[in-house]
């Protein structure tokens, strides 16, 4: 092999570490903005608080945020494996940041599905406990007959 050949192979392997690095920080930027507004997440205009709960769980979708992460991480993978970063630290924590997002907003996704099927359930509880419509006529009778005497 020619050291010609060599210097351009050197070039070529930076290039291509350099757009690694592109791919990574694009996947990277469309995962971050894959992630739902923060105002989405909080305001609402529902009238019931299983309209907030099913506002709240469609508002916490990840949308195409994780497909963004694994191209990330696999872009990230490749070139840590290639040795083709210099410096790589700052992808690593960003990844991880976007994974611990990710993570928080569908730990709260989930629980947020847990109320949503628990609420309704909770509301006929309450609606069905205490004393019967009949047993309240019956009280309010016995007060009039006392009334009375």
């Amino acid at each position: 092999m020619s050291q010609a050949t060599f210097g351009d192979d050197e070039e070529l392997f930076g290039e291509a570490a350099n757009e690694m690095r592109e791919d990574v920080e694009s996947s990277l930027a469309d995962g971050w903005d894959a992630l739902p507004d923060a105002d989405d997440v909080w305001e609402t205009d529902a009238d019931n608080v299983l309209g907030v709960l099913n506002g709240l769980k469609t508002a916490l979708d990840s949308g195409d945020a994780e497909d963004h992460l694994r191209d990330a991480k696999k872009w990230f993978t490749m070139g840590q494996r290639a040795d083709a970063f210099e410096d790589a630290d700052d992808l690593e924590e960003e990844i991880g940041d976007l994974e611990e997002a990710i993570g928080s907003i569908s730990e709260a996704g989930e629980q947020v599905g847990d109320l949503t099927s628990t609420i309704p359930a909770l509301r006929g509880t309450l609606e069905d406990a205490g004393p019967s419509d009949a047993d309240d006529n019956e009280n309010e009778a016995d007060a009039d007959d006392e009334d009375d005497e």
